[in-house]
């Protein structure tokens, strides 16, 4: 049984159902879980290990909700930095055609040791490209998560429309939907773990309406029901995807969605730029969630989601840094501070706080992935935490609101510490269980080889 004291806190933003914050506090940690949080002091005697949290703000660790973890080997790309998401799509799938599991590998522990380093313990990936023959890319994904130490939730994404079908994506990187729904219960019985503090879960998550069939679509939510994991998929993006969706079905995107069973708690879309006064209501009573991406969402000039209407009527939304082709990176901690201005500049005074889209990376996320046993610092929770240390520079004159910083204030500096399970995987802004400079190199030489390949 390990026992792990972090004692004389600073500032703990514990986004738990009070919405505490505890100054000078210390937190007991048992087994990878939250044994005691108090502004009384901890007995030290019997802890494996105690850790001085002097001048610290801890807050919750953060979970993304959206991810394309393959894409960091093709981010800063010249040719598409002013493309929206139609063409953009289209070139880098010439790209996407050649991945392999060493590219997997590579990619996903080089952007989810990012995400780590600034503060996410837990990242949902969204991947859907599986090339011909490039072998078992999610067992890749996975046992990148374990040696990083990061919780991961994975998808088994599919494709089944390429451009002779009136898709986007090339004939080599699409599959029938019978080899999908074989490959997609196969993910399910080997990686997928609904036990409360699991490491793995798995989503089915086709990639989106304009490249997927109405029967994949239909089958993939009867699969997932049955084995009772959640469904993802992107959905109200662009004008151009409501347009398409329009003349192909004759109905919006959530109308065709809700038809084919898409719809409820156990659903959540990427974006959701697009939905109308009456979908924002649909979502609400029905549950179904939201991945905000705003980087995302500007740097394609997809729109500006109407998040803060979302929370105020209930719709479940997470926050995402999306895929690091279309963002450039994978940090939630900047990714809270642009949902922040984005909100302000669209709703002034109505917008939602900075405390809110903290909320909304922590609580926000974790609901939408469909797990309470993470996204707060609480008693029984898992004990996944980041703390920074107010004593910084950036941070001077900080101290009337820790829980504000990231979206008012900004914070552009690695974690001081990150934990997850109990475990620390960040000290000192660098990641423990990997050598990060040998892992560049690495990724670097392996990023050049792939992408001239193209």
């Amino acid at each position: 049984m390990s026992k792990i004291l972090i004692k004389n806190i600073a500032c703990i933003v514990t986004c738990d159902d009070s919405d505490r914050m505890l100054k000078d506090a210390s937190i007991l940690i048992e087994d990878g879980l939250f044994k005691r949080i108090s502004q009384e002091a901890l007995d030290e005697a019997g802890c494996d290990e105690v850790i001085d949290g002097t001048g610290m703000y801890c807050y919750p660790g953060l979970i993304n909700t959206h991810h394309h973890l393959y894409q960091i080997f093709s981010r800063n790309i010249p040719d598409v930095q002013n493309m929206e998401l139609f063409p953009w799509l289209k070139y880098l799938y010439e790209i996407w055609k050649t991945l392999d599991t060493e590219v997997i590998r590579l990619s996903s522990l080089t952007a989810m040791g990012e995400l780590m380093k600034y503060g996410c313990t837990t990242c949902f990936d969204h991947h859907y490209v599986f090339p011909h023959g490039s072998g078992d890319l999610l067992e890749a994904q996975f046992a990148a998560a374990d040696e990083l130490g990061m919780r991961m939730y994975a998808s088994r994404g599919s494709m089944d429309l390429s451009v002779k079908d009136g898709g986007l994506p090339p004939d080599s990187v699409v599959q029938t939907t019978d080899e999908i729904l074989k490959d997609s219960q196969d993910a399910i019985e080997r990686f997928h773990d609904d036990s409360y503090g699991s490491m793995h879960r798995v989503a089915l998550a086709p990639c989106s309406p304009f490249s997927v069939t109405a029967d994949l679509l239909r089958e993939s939510a009867v699969l997932a029901r049955q084995y009772k994991v959640r469904l993802h998929t992107h959905l109200c993006e662009t004008m151009d995807e409501e347009n398409f969706m329009l003349e192909r079905e004759g109905m919006r995107p959530l109308a065709y969605m809700e038809s084919l069973g898409w719809i409820g708690k156990d659903v959540w879309y990427a974006h959701g730029i697009h939905f109308n006064d009456e979908e924002l209501k649909l979502l609400a009573d029905t549950g179904t969630g939201v991945a905000h991406c705003p980087i995302s969402n500007m740097k394609l000039s997809s729109g500006i989601a109407r998040i803060s209407e979302m929370v105020k009527l209930g719709v479940p939304v997470g926050l995402a840094v999306d895929g690091s082709a279309s963002n450039d990176g994978s940090s939630l901690m900047e990714e809270m501070r642009v949902a922040f201005l984005l909100q302000r500049l669209r709703y002034s005074n109505d917008a939602v706080s900075a405390y809110d889209i903290l909320k909304i990376a922590t609580r926000g996320s974790a609901s939408i992935l469909g797990r309470d046993d993470i996204g707060q610092i609480a008693e029984g929770k898992c004990a996944d935490l980041f703390m920074i240390d107010s004593r910084r520079l950036e941070l001077t004159g900080t101290d009337l609101d820790p829980s504000g910083i990231f979206g008012t204030v900004g914070y552009k500096c690695p974690a001081d510490l990150v934990m997850v399970n109990g475990k620390v995987t960040v000290k000192d802004g660098e990641l423990c269980n990997i050598d990060e400079q040998r892992l560049a190199d690495a990724a670097n030489t392996k990023c050049r080889e792939y992408l001239s390949k193209n």
